[in-house]
């Protein structure tokens, strides 16, 4: 399965000529976590059901960032918040940033 991922990630770079992550990739990453989080259960091995725990969480995340990318370029018709309208931006910076 692991192996599986690679292969869908490389076929995915060279059929869009550049490096792409597909999210094949991340549901085989997920597959690939579960059984071996299973299986390190099973085995009652602490180090390694927690090092299979992070890496399930950090692919989990990553297939999220992934769709929600993909949900954000199918639909463009929603405004991008800019620097000036963030609640982070101090309204020194609003104002400028209107002057200009």
């Amino acid at each position: 399965m692991f192996t599986g991922r690679f292969v869908v990630q490389w076929l995915s770079s060279e059929r869009n000529k550049k490096v792409t992550i597909p999210t094949a990739f991340w549901m085989l990453s997920i597959g690939g976590s579960l059984l071996l989080l299973t299986y390190a259960i099973h085995q009652r091995d602490l180090v390694f059901t927690i090092g299979q725990s992070s890496g399930l969480f950090i692919y989990l995340r990553n297939l999220q960032l992934s769709l929600r990318e993909a949900r954000e370029k199918s639909n463009p018709s929603q405004p991008q918040v800019d620097d000036a309208q963030s609640s982070d931006a101090t309204p020194a910076l609003a104002m400028q940033q209107k002057a200009a």
